[in-house]
């Protein structure tokens, strides 16, 4: 885990992956996007049909680790509307016990706006903690700190003369409005787009300064994706 600021609250992002917000004992995880593999299967693209426990694993793991009490997701939590009813019965065993063990809260994305089960936590379309929001899509012009997902960032780094990929989250600073960040999707199946992309500098509108954040080697790295003329 290595420390964020983030609209003066120390957070810590969590495998690369989520967000744990201390002070409320929150953990933050955006674009699970499970049963992604069930749904290609039914359009005739065949696929692992594992993701679904890949991704509950990891987000058990991420609960034990930092000790949560409470998680919040950010939108598109299945692939789609139907998804609940495809999970197999040990995934949805994982689910059950984790909602039953944590205060839980779905906020709903286009992907599943009209879940059909909750599994024991609450649906929300947004909700607003300490003054943060937290939505599945970023708002343009949103003058609230604000936490949100739905664009799966990724960012190519340099590692020993070659170029990789890497799932981050997307961090912007504005002197006149609260810090707004796009996390990183948590799903085991989930593609990406660029974080430098402008639709994503036009939902964090407005900005002065737009990073790229990923953690390596246990430390925070910021790489520049945007900055104001000056």
């Amino acid at each position: 885990m290595v420390p964020v600021s983030f609209a003066h609250q120390e957070m810590l992002l969590v495998d690369g992956r989520a967000l744990y917000w201390p002070r409320e004992q929150a953990l933050l995880v955006a674009d699970l996007h499970l049963e992604k593999a069930s749904w290609y299967a039914g359009h005739g693209q065949m696929l692992p049909p594992y993701d679904s426990r890949e991704t509950l694993e990891r987000l058990a793991d991420a609960v034990k680790q930092t000790g949560a009490r409470r998680v919040i997701t950010l939108g598109d939590n299945f692939h789609d509307g139907e998804g609940t009813s495809r999970l197999d019965p040990f995934a949805a065993g994982m689910l059950e016990g984790l909602t039953r063990a944590l205060d839980w809260v779905w906020i709903t994305g286009n992907h599943d706006e009209h879940m059909h089960r909750s599994f024991g936590g609450e649906l929300a379309d947004e909700v607003e903690i300490s003054g943060i929001v937290l939505r599945h899509i970023a708002k343009a012009g949103e003058i609230r700190p604000e936490l949100s997902g739905h664009f799966h960032p990724k960012v190519r780094v340099k590692v020993r003369d070659r170029h990789i990929s890497r799932v981050c989250g997307v961090l912007s600073r504005n002197a006149n409005s609260g810090d707004r960040m796009i996390l990183p999707a948590f799903g085991a199946l989930t593609g990406g787009m660029d974080a430098g992309a402008p639709e994503i500098r036009a939902a964090l509108s407005p900005a002065s300064s737009i990073d790229a954040v990923l953690a390596a080697k246990g430390r925070l790295v910021q790489l520049p994706l945007w900055r104001e003329a000056a």
